[in-house]
């Protein structure tokens, strides 16, 4: 099989809701990836039942903004540049990218990640939460080798890219500019030999509203043509699971589409589905062994 599917639970950690739902997907055989925002209310948790159960792939979500409105978290470190003026992490990724001093950006990552260790958790990756360090919404691009250098202390894989298809381009991103970006973070990945997915998938909820996905069956058919549409090599995407309850719907707007998620995730035909029409789900250990040349 040439085509290879991770799909990461983001947002483990982020709240009771969110770690309901990753904790049943896990035990069902059905998720294969997440990581865990260390900064949030319910990490601790999120990290004990992970420590509890390392044969699951979870990871660490380096957050560093705080997106949603009454709902927030503050940093691990005492970081100024990293808050806004109301004490929490910033709102969005510009806020970030604007603020942050570099020192501080470090002291932070390390903390995050150490604090899952010192917690139990054996981290199989780490990504980004809102892809606030890739430095891509103002052009601060020197946040992105900034993180690897970080990453790489720990020798772990993380979420980037190295190849671009028009297929999986960030959204609203003219494909030139895309596939400009991927020879500048392959170049990146090889200085500071860090592990990665080939090509790197961003949900857009708002395109899939655009074309008429109003029901979980909708969303199951647009995703999954998606999800099978994809080019050969290994391609990550994200998902935000969360059981439905009055937690979730008071923390955001948007809940239905994370219930979504998470059914789609229930759903008994989703993973027999990919692999029937050659879509292999993997996990980033899986990934390492892809790229040290083992066959799986």
């Amino acid at each position: 099989m040439s085509k290879y599917l991770i799909v990461n639970a983001d947002d483990f950690g982020m709240c009771r809701s969110a770690n309901a739902a990753v904790f049943e997907l896990f035990e069902r055989g059905t998720l294969l990836s997440s990581t865990v925002m260390m900064p949030c209310p319910a990490a601790e948790d999120a990290v004990k039942w992970s420590s509890e159960h390392p044969e699951h792939a979870v990871g660490v979500h380096l957050t560093f903004t705080a997106e949603w409105g009454s709902y927030r978290w503050r940093p691990l470190t005492d970081s100024p540049s990293l808050i806004d003026k109301t004490g929490y992490m910033w709102h969005e990724c510009p806020g970030v990218q604007l603020h942050a001093k570099n020192s501080e950006v470090r002291r932070e990552i390390r903390a995050q990640v150490d604090r899952a260790l010192e917690l139990g958790l054996k981290p199989s990756h780490i990504d980004n939460h809102m892809g606030s360090l890739y430095g891509y919404s103002t052009g601060r691009l020197g946040l992105l080798p900034l993180t690897l250098a970080a990453v790489a202390e720990y020798g772990l894989p993380y979420r980037l890219y190295t190849k671009a298809d028009r297929r999986v381009c960030v959204p609203g991103v003219p494909y030139p500019l895309f596939a400009a970006s991927a020879k500048l973070t392959s170049k990146w990945v090889k200085k500071y030999g860090v592990i990665v997915p080939d090509y790197l998938m961003f949900p857009d909820w708002h395109r899939l509203e655009k074309n008429g996905v109003r029901s979980f069956d909708d969303y199951k058919r647009a995703i999954l043509k998606i999800w099978t549409d994809l080019p050969d090599g290994v391609t990550e995407t994200f998902v935000h699971p969360s059981v439905e309850s009055d937690e979730i719907k008071g923390i955001t707007a948007r809940w239905q589409w994370r219930v979504w998620e998470y059914e789609l995730f229930r759903d008994p035909d989703t993973r027999p589905y990919l692999e029937e029409h050659g879509v292999k789900m993997i996990n980033y250990r899986d990934l390492v062994k892809l790229k040290e040349g083992e066959v799986l």
